[in-house]
């Protein structure tokens, strides 16, 4: 890449940050002056800053103040400009091959003449058995999933390494292995069997990449990205879900672009970045407005607004923003299925979060009673974890009597 190239590449990501902070380069200019005191710019400098042609240097620390952003991520984006071989633009910066480098999981082997031929059909049955799985996911919960979905995970893979096959069916199979890989690492984690979740998303990753399936190596490298910023490596988590948006590329489908846009949303929610949370929110949303590019794969048939919804308002908790989350998750639990115990209990957990910061323990309570009823039932880390997050959250308000009562019914958890 040329030095033009990058400092154009430059000037788009300065244009980008400056539309995401809802200013126009006139306006930009004027609240970078007051920020610093100086009265020297203007959007003709603005203009020639998006346009690569000048790096802003020692305006970098103003940069940072007005919109809210580490400096240091504006830091390496200019030392990118400046052609640094060692930096990359924010949002891009580490690659898949760099954060997750080839040799573990999978080695691809060459078809025995010994072992059992296989063809489309034997993948197709595969293929249904994992989407099988994946709807068994939108009802039940880990631990009652975990002990069938590595089976078949380990089966798959002995399939694989066993049998002779075509050239096309071998790479169905490795397809298959990925999305396996990718739904038991889900059912893992919601099962808070965290080391059994990153082994079966990394070897999921192997054959996807084996398949040349950029879009399923995406999907498998932002959900290890989320269980990571899940787990307390919020940095490591947010590097994965930002690579996985680059991997999958601009011409990614518009739904899995826009949930790859929501983790990395999630990420920076987990690593205390307001500001680029915000965006990522922004641009999934986009995403999942264009009407052009390919269909969406199977495993994204949930991906819809009303979900992206749902991460907009636990956003807007994590931050606490309740004025924004309360309304959305009321809208959303209003319509959502009932059968999916899980995530009602999850997102009604959000919501209680978002009342207590909106100083509404009575509500907060109730809506606790209900996450904690429903939750018993299920055998799921995750909503335990989430329950046991809005007791503790309700342990400031144990002189109002909704609260105290819920805390006496329900407090042996905190001990768990």
């Amino acid at each position: 890449m040329t030095s033009t190239d990058r400092r154009r590449e430059f000037g788009a990501y300065l244009a980008s940050l400056r539309r995401h902070s809802g200013r126009s380069q006139r306006q930009f200019a004027a609240v970078l002056c007051a920020g610093s005191g100086a009265q020297s710019i203007t959007r003709n400098e603005v203009s020639r800053w998006e346009r690569g042609e000048r790096i802003p240097d020692v305006w970098l620390p103003t940069f940072a103040q007005v919109l809210g952003m580490p400096l240091h991520e504006l830091e390496q984006a200019a030392a990118y400009a400046r052609g640094d071989a060692k930096a990359t633009l924010p949002g891009v910066a580490a690659t898949l091959a760099d954060l997750l480098p080839n040799g573990d999981a999978l080695e691809f082997l060459a078809a025995s003449p010994c072992g059992r031929r296989i063809g489309a059909t034997t993948v197709e049955g595969l293929a249904a058995r994992v989407h099988g799985l994946r709807l068994a996911d939108d009802v039940l919960s880990g631990e009652d999933l975990i002990v069938p979905a590595f089976r078949e995970l380990h089966a798959a893979v002995r399939l694989f390494r066993e049998s002779s096959r075509s050239e096309s069916t071998g790479r169905g199979l490795l397809v298959q292995i990925g999305e396996l890989g990718q739904i038991a690492g889900w059912i893992a984690s919601d099962a808070g069997h965290g080391k059994d979740a990153e082994r079966a998303y990394r070897l999921g990753i192997s054959a996807a990449r084996q398949a040349g399936d950029a879009v399923l190596v995406a999907q498998l490298a932002g959900s290890l990205g989320y269980h990571l910023s899940n787990s307390g490596r919020e940095r490591e988590g947010l590097e994965l879900a930002k690579a996985a948006v680059v991997e999958a590329g601009p011409d990614a489908p518009a739904a899995t672009r826009a949930l790859f846009l929501d983790r990395v949303a999630w990420a920076h929610t987990r690593a205390g970045e307001q500001q680029p949370a915000l965006r990522a929110l922004g641009e999934a949303h986009a995403a999942l407005d264009a009407t052009d590019g390919a269909p969406a794969p199977s495993w994204a048939y949930w991906v819809n607004r009303e979900e992206l919804e749902v991460m907009d308002a636990r956003v807007f908790t994590e931050l606490h923003r309740p004025l924004r989350a309360v309304p959305l998750l009321q809208d959303v639990l209003g319509r959502y299925d009932a059968t999916h115990a899980r995530e009602v209990a999850l997102y009604r957990s959000w919501l209680a979060v978002a009342l207590v910061d909106a100083n509404e323990p009575e509500r907060a309570a109730e809506e606790a009673r209900r996450v904690i009823d429903t939750s018993g039932d299920l055998s799921s880390e995750r909503t335990a974890e989430r329950a046991r997050t809005v007791l503790h959250r309700l342990k400031g308000f144990e002189d109002v009597p909704e609260a105290r009562e819920v805390l006496a019914d329900y407090g042996h958890l905190l001990l768990a």
